[in-house]
């Protein structure tokens, strides 16, 4: 397949086997640094994969983002959202704002709740099983997409639980799925420049793997282009891995470019900062070839990317585009290129000029719904 492209031969033979089997650390570490013409095989190998795994559905969910508050205790340094609680452009939704918002939603056919937020100081899990059981009341048949591991364990820990017993409630007042947020890049030289006051790399794998055990499967995040070197991008899709391996409690792999304009690291003078283009292209492939199977979804993020961007990255091993959103306040503040609201149209027409099928879909990836012409 790749014999008569002008290609290194350890490329080539890299390139060769993952159309078979999986590839190794130091075999994505090559492909992550690959220069030129290489990269037209690496996204045709991606994308090869990608059709043999899922075919030529590209799926998307009718969704709607409720950041129910921008105040956070936990002040990251890629984060242009939280604020501190007497900020004056500091929030908190009321119960009434947040059904406001999901009745919105639901009268445009939204499927699912992202219910998301910044850390705030004293909420506890009662707070959190407040909001489940608040939207769950009015709209049982919506699935919530919820929380983040970090909220999760501050919460039990306001609360005096351990985390399984945490999420055991959550689970019983309605929380479907539990984002992959809070990842960011997995391994702690990273955290420790970008979010040190964030869970561990260790505890985030402990608490996904305790809420998939409780039977709360969910999403798992890359957020790169920041500081981490392209060694620790593959560190951690081999994360990943080896956690799918082990409970295969993920529904889909999210990679996320890092939003820089607006970000606290960025304005205090740190520069050199924001994937390329090729990188997000690179990311996208050597994800698919390392993943394969065990997580077949894997996502493009157009609110990150823009629609253009978001359409090509379709043929990097992608397939697919998250969700119409209806707003997404943390994106927003970082700059999202193209808005933080799309349409059933516009997503779909995306993806039908590629020559690929539309679909919508559910949280967990298990019912899908064809999307007319």
């Amino acid at each position: 397949m790749f014999d008569k492209l002008p290609i290194s031969s350890k490329t080539e033979r890299i390139l060769t086997k993952s159309l078979d089997e999986d590839i190794t650390v130091e075999e994505a570490n090559h492909l992550m640094n690959i220069k030129g013409a290489e990269l037209f095989p690496l996204l045709a190998a991606a994308d090869y994969l990608r059709e043999k795994i899922v075919g030529n559905n590209v799926t998307f969910i009718n969704n709607c983002n409720i950041n129910f508050t921008n105040i956070c205790k936990v002040r990251c340094g890629f984060c242009a959202f939280g604020k501190d609680a007497d900020d004056p452009e500091a929030y908190i939704l009321s119960d009434e704002q947040i059904l406001e918002k999901a009745h919105r939603a639901v009268g445009n056919g939204a499927r699912e709740f992202t219910l998301m937020g910044g850390v705030l100081k004293d909420a506890d899990i009662d707070y959190y099983v407040h909001l489940l059981t608040l939207l769950k009341d009015d709209y049982p048949d919506v699935s919530i997409h919820g929380f983040s591991p970090t909220m999760v364990r501050d919460a039990c820990l306001v609360s005096g639980i351990d985390v399984a017993e945490g999420f055991e409630r959550l689970k019983s007042a309605g929380l479907d799925t539990l984002p992959g947020t809070a990842a960011e890049i997995l391994t702690d030289r990273s955290r420790e420049i970008i979010c040190p006051e964030k869970v561990s790399v260790a505890e985030w794998i402990d608490i996904v793997k305790t809420a998939q055990e409780v039977g709360i499967p969910g999403s798992a995040t890359i957020m790169y282009g920041h500081v981490e070197t392209l060694e620790e991008r593959v560190e951690h899709i081999d994360i990943i891995r080896q956690i799918q391996q082990d409970t295969g409690g993920f529904t889909e792999f999210i990679p996320m470019t890092f939003m820089h304009e607006f970000s606290p690291i960025f304005l205090e003078g740190q520069s050199d900062l924001g994937a390329t283009g090729t990188q997000d292209l690179k990311l996208y492939a050597v994800s698919r070839l390392m993943l394969r199977d065990l997580i077949p979804n894997i996502q493009v993020s157009w609110v990150k990317m823009g629609f253009r961007f978001a359409q090509v990255s379709l043929m990097a091993g992608t397939n697919d585009l998250g969700g119409t959103l209806g707003g997404d306040e943390l994106s927003e503040a970082s700059g999202a290129p193209d808005g933080v609201e799309a349409s059933i149209s516009t997503l779909s027409r995306m993806v039908r000029d590629l020559g690929r099928n539309p679909i919508e879909r559910n949280s967990t990836y298990t019912e899908f719904y064809p999307v007319d012409e």
